[in-house]
């Protein structure tokens, strides 16, 4: 059993270094000044270092074998698992689809038939020729602030274990969000934008089957999310609004957000936020999305804009959220109840907004 100060090579990836500091199951290993979280299973013993006491063994090792349908990932990292050796292991072969970047978090369940107390794998899955350096965090819904759940270095084409939870974890994790650089070692390559995606995460899905689905990487059903497919991310690049406000010196505040309309500053009598939810406002297609997806994309930006207000106090914001069946309505009207409660909330006026507006005051 590999201890802290071994030095290791991963059992079925291309890498390996030394051991720094051991959680569990999971292993830190030390490669090129990065630490990089492991399953301890997947670390074979090179050299040994200081001795240490006995670690558990983690419960399974990440299978990276090629998936039927999907392109062959990690197909030359397999290695036997045979005792070690110092022979060198296989250059990694690149492909020209890799060079689209292909990235999938994905939350597989030790046990699929027992969902209310089971715990699940977090994977993160580098399908491409480009390494990763990645940062996973979450948060709650009534929490604004992030923690970094793991972060490390992802080889090309493989798949790793990054964290796992239990249904108690579940609260914690209403949403989460990863953070990449993507490069390539001593080689050239085309440089690929770091980026920040962000998902609200709907965890009562964790306790219905019907909601694991099956994936081209995995043997089992999963939840899983794309964070970039084919170099385009999943979801909008995260950035703070108060940051780059501030740093453009912007007087018309409104420019901050495209949905916002009008901004009411502290000190003078401009009028009420206006904010439009209807998805053409919010985004140029809505092709492949479901009417679930859709909402989903509406509440966020309800979200984005109350925390961007929610201190200002005697601000007013106008939602518009049409009539139609009511769905937005509701929802918007569930978040203020839940999220925040401090806030009047009335319909607004029919003469300047029509049917389908709601206004907010924040107190």
């Amino acid at each position: 059993m590999a201890k802290i100060g071994d030095t290791v090579r991963y059992l079925n990836a291309v890498g390996g270094g030394r051991i720094t500091k051991i959680d569990g199951q999971i292993a830190y290993v030390d490669e090129d000044g990065f630490e990089t979280p492991v399953l301890l299973k997947e670390c074979v013993v090179v050299a040994t270092g200081t001795p240490q006491a006995k670690q558990p063994s983690p419960r399974k090792e990440i299978n990276n074998e090629p998936r039927s349908g999907s392109k062959e990932i990690s197909e030359t990292h397999k290695q036997n698992s045979a005792p070690a050796q110092h022979e060198s292991l296989p250059p990694f072969k690149e492909t020209p689809e890799g060079d689209l970047l292909n990235i999938v978090l994905a939350y597989e369940p030790h046990n699929i038939k027992s969902l209310s107390t089971t715990r699940f794998d977090t994977i993160l899955v580098n399908d491409s020729n480009y390494h990763i350096y990645y940062n996973y965090l979450t948060r709650s819904d009534n929490d604004r602030q992030w923690m970094t759940r793991a972060s490390g270095l992802l080889e090309p084409a493989t798949q790793l274990l990054i964290d796992e939870i239990s249904t108690t974890d579940l609260p914690e994790i209403d949403r989460i969000s990863i953070q990449y650089i993507a490069f390539k070692k001593r080689c050239k390559f085309d440089i690929k934008a770091p980026i920040g995606i962000e998902y609200r995460l709907d965890t009562a899905k964790f306790a219905r089957l019907h909601c694991f689905h099956a994936n081209p990487y995995f043997d089992t059903p999963v939840i899983a999310l794309d964070i970039v497919k084919n170099d385009v991310p999943c979801r909008p690049q995260l950035f703070d609004a108060r940051r780059l406000e501030e740093a453009m010196g912007s007087k018309n505040k409104n420019e901050m957000h495209p949905a916002a309309r009008h901004r009411k500053d502290a000190a003078s009598a401009e009028g009420p936020i206006v904010v439009d939810l209807h998805i053409n406002e919010l985004l140029d297609t809505t092709a492949g999305m479901s009417n679930s997806d859709i909402l989903e994309r509406q509440i966020d930006e309800f979200r984005n804009i109350m925390n961007q207000n929610i201190r200002h106090k005697g601000y007013d914001i106008i939602f518009i959220h049409g009539k139609g069946e009511g769905v937005l309505r509701k929802a918007i009207l569930t978040e203020l109840k839940r999220h925040y409660p401090q806030c009047d909330v009335q319909d607004a006026s029919f003469r300047e907004y029509g049917f389908g507006a709601t206004r907010v005051t924040i107190r």
